[in-house]
């Protein structure tokens, strides 16, 4: 890519997150003046990965009703106070998390919340050790047993198939489910995440590595029975 085409998509992209930021403080000044039609658009843009994120933490979806019902309170009231250090996204779904640990503490369920900052542990591969010959094989020392398949993509993209993969995603752990769950379902970027759920650039990395494995793990085993 040549430096002029560098700098034209540096400005592009600068140009993209002003007119973003532009919207965002016209929405947040609407909320501040009472803007029903405001507060419905944001209702439409979050409500849905607000109650997914809500599931995470507690422990039936009318307990995450009502976490996400109190956010959207806590956010009319505490719109006023607003700073913009962060993304209103941001904002309000750090709001969800704080009820959400709340309510699940009331609840006595127990989340390693903990987690989230201090993964412990050796890092899980990404494939099974058994997937590989032995270090000492006399042919074929470290590579593959059985290299991974080349799945045609409308397989990849069935509904049993995905249905499988929201299935995987919520026999994570706590902390890798949210990651996941902010990355590859709501698409967040790894900043947006990081901030939301205040994790640090590495432990955010390792979580979703985990998660994605541990996915990845059980796609293969499916969709290899079913051949």
């Amino acid at each position: 890519m040549s430096p002029q085409s560098l700098a034209l998509g540096t400005r592009y992209s600068r140009g993209v997150e002003h007119a973003l930021q532009l919207e965002e403080m016209q929405l947040v000044e609407a909320l501040r003046h009472g803007d029903e039609r405001a507060f419905e658009e944001l209702i439409r843009m979050y409500q849905a990965g607000l109650l997914r994120v809500a599931q995470i933490y507690v422990s039936s979806r009318p307990v995450a009703e009502e976490v996400v019902q109190e956010t959207w309170l806590a956010v009319l009231n505490g719109i006023d106070r607003f700073e913009g250090r962060s993304s209103l996204k941001t904002w309000i779904f750090r709001i969800l998390a704080n009820r959400a640990k709340t309510r699940a503490e009331r609840e006595g369920r127990t989340i390693p919340f903990s987690a989230l900052r201090n993964p412990e542990g050796v890092p899980e591969p990404a494939v099974d050790a058994d997937r590989f010959q032995d270090p000492e094989h006399p042919r074929f020392p470290g590579q593959w047993a059985s290299p991974p398949t080349d799945w045609p993509e409308e397989r990849l993209l069935g509904e049993e198939t995905l249905q499988l993969i929201a299935a995987a995603i919520e026999t994570l752990p706590p902390a890798q489910r949210a990651v996941i769950t902010l990355r590859d379902v709501q698409g967040w970027s790894a900043e947006e995440v990081r901030n939301a759920l205040e994790l640090t650039e590495t432990n955010q990395r390792v979580l979703l590595h985990r998660a994605r494995s541990k996915v990845r793990r059980a796609l293969e085993e499916y969709l290899s029975e079913s051949q």
